[in-house]
């Protein structure tokens, strides 16, 4: 029974991996395709810089909204107003919204002591303040929405509290969204600021820049579609009307709204030459709540979606196929469990149940090549490789765990912990050497990660098994990925902070 069971897992996991093969083939020959003969966005779509005019002077500007949502952000406020009110546009046609959920009165006063400094300075700046949290980051742009102002503007900019927009942002995006009617959004690309704080932030970088510089581009130049990354991007106010508006179903607000404008037959633009600076996370435990609700809700949100998508009449056939099978299938869903379950769970048991045999093309060709794919995007890491490689099979629980919960609607479905930033000033601050506050046992206790270091002692004993008694010849690889996943269950991986334990 063991052993037909086996089979059968290895028979679907081998099936997801030819899934994955072949989708992230089809990516690689489409960024190629790409690169070498697809025409850049101002060859695609209508560019034209807007003039002034002497006649109606800057009321031939659109009008433009800047919102930025924060939540306790203590160490990079600062820098998100500042570049906000550094953007290069016509005063009077620019406003700054400053959507502050603070819990923290201490936080709420520098927020809005800040927004009062530069309003002092001549710039149209707004402090709105809720006193409640209803809806999170999307309660927040939606309620933004509804005030009196903002009715007035044609469009909106969206950054979060870490993230620095260049001066002549909105002279490269809105020519695109202002000459072309049929475009919703236009996203620019992420620029790193920390990621060679830690071995951590590099192995984001990694995947991350495989998803903006592969998936986002193919997805612009090939279906006009690509996933909201929820910042960096600049929306025409009439389409988030017409999708429905900002909605909290889900912990990613911002893939809703761009599935709900796409299914409406608007168009997305993505500019992978312009760059907004930003911040990843780089203590283990603010990357974990990020994960969980970067994998839980877009899970969540194809369970919610799926009927709606398939029974629309405004998209083709094709698009449908790429954002339910390609989109939400392959990438959200079927990515974390294959990782996880075939590459912790079923080739280490081979070990010890004998009579399962992987062929070679499942256990080391496919998975090599679809590595390869990926890491190409980020030249400067490739002697990372095998770092990036068990780092990836170590979230790849963490990852599946939240899918499954979007998937069922779990207890922790929608919930919503706002990514930790730690800004330049603090990592000045950070002192190892700092008495801690609580009990050292309460301390290893609130670190440790349990089904880590299960899944560690499972691969452990599966590796001892097969130095001693098989004949896989896996061990090296068992006992490697197996003290990845002990160094990820005690926590000691990213920058460590003792206050945050």
């Amino acid at each position: 029974m063991v052993v037909a069971l086996l089979n059968l897992i290895v028979l679907v996991c081998l099936g997801m991996s030819l899934m994955m093969f072949v989708e992230r083939m089809y990516l690689g020959v489409a960024i190629c395709f790409v690169k070498l003969f697809g025409r850049k966005p101002e060859k695609r779509y209508k560019w034209v810089p807007i003039k002034d005019d002497i006649e109606f002077g800057n009321s031939t500007y659109p009008m433009i909204l800047v919102q930025i949502p924060m939540y306790n952000e203590r160490e990079v406020y600062q820098l998100s107003i500042g570049s906000a009110c550094g953007l290069s546009w016509p005063s009077d046609r620019i406003i700054i919204q400053v959507l502050d959920d603070s819990t923290d009165p201490t936080i709420k006063e520098l927020v809005e002591v800040e927004c009062a400094k530069w309003e002092k300075k001549g710039i149209n700046i707004k402090y709105e303040y809720r006193g409640n949290r209803n809806g999170y980051k999307a309660g927040a742009l939606r309620d933004g929405m509804k005030l009196s102002y903002a009715k007035q503007c044609d469009y909106v900019a969206i950054f979060d509290a870490d993230f620095q927009p260049q001066p002549d942002f909105l002279w490269r995006t809105i020519p695109f969204l202002v000459n072309n009617s049929q475009l919703a959004l236009v996203q620019a690309r992420w620029k790193f600021v920390n990621a060679d704080e830690c071995l951590m932030t590099r192995m984001q970088e990694i995947s991350l820049n495989y998803h903006f510089i592969v998936e986002q581009e193919v997805g612009s130049s090939m279906y006009s579609f690509f996933g909201f990354n929820g910042t960096a991007g600049v929306w025409r106010i009439s389409a988030i009307n017409e999708a429905g508006g900002w909605k909290d179903r889900t912990t990613v607000e911002d893939m809703d709204l761009a599935i709900r404008a796409t299914l409406q037959g608007w168009k997305f633009l993505y500019l992978h030459n312009l760059q907004v600076k930003n911040e990843l996370p780089s203590t283990l435990k603010a990357y974990r709540y990020q994960q969980h609700r970067w994998c839980c809700g877009p899970a969540n949100l194809f369970r919610k979606m799926f009927v709606e998508i398939i029974t629309n009449k405004k998209v083709c056939l094709w698009k449908k196929i790429h954002v339910i099978y390609s989109f939400f299938f392959v990438r959200k869903v079927v990515a974390h469990f294959n990782t996880f379950v075939f590459y912790c769970i079923v080739l280490p048991s081979t070990v010890l149940v004998p009579q399962i045999v992987v062929p070679k093309w499942g256990s080391l060709y496919l998975p090599f090549i679809i590595t390869i794919l990926n890491v190409l995007a980020s030249p400067r890491s490739l002697h990372l490789l095998v770092f990036w490689i068990v780092f990836e099979n170590t979230m790849s629980l963490h990852r599946t765990k939240a899918t499954i919960i979007g998937l069922i609607e779990g207890s922790r479905v929608n919930e919503w912990i706002v990514t930790q930033k730690l800004g330049d000033p603090l990592k000045g601050k950070i002192d190892n050497n700092k008495p801690h506050n609580k009990p050292g046992f309460i301390r290893i206790r609130n670190r440790i990660h349990m089904l880590e270091l299960l899944v560690g002692l499972y691969l452990f004993l599966c590796g001892c098994f097969d130095l001693l008694l098989g004949t896989k010849r896996f061990f090296i690889f068992l006992h490697i990925q197996a003290f990845a996943f002990f160094i990820m269950a005690f926590g000691y991986v990213g920058t460590f902070i003792p206050s945050s334990y």
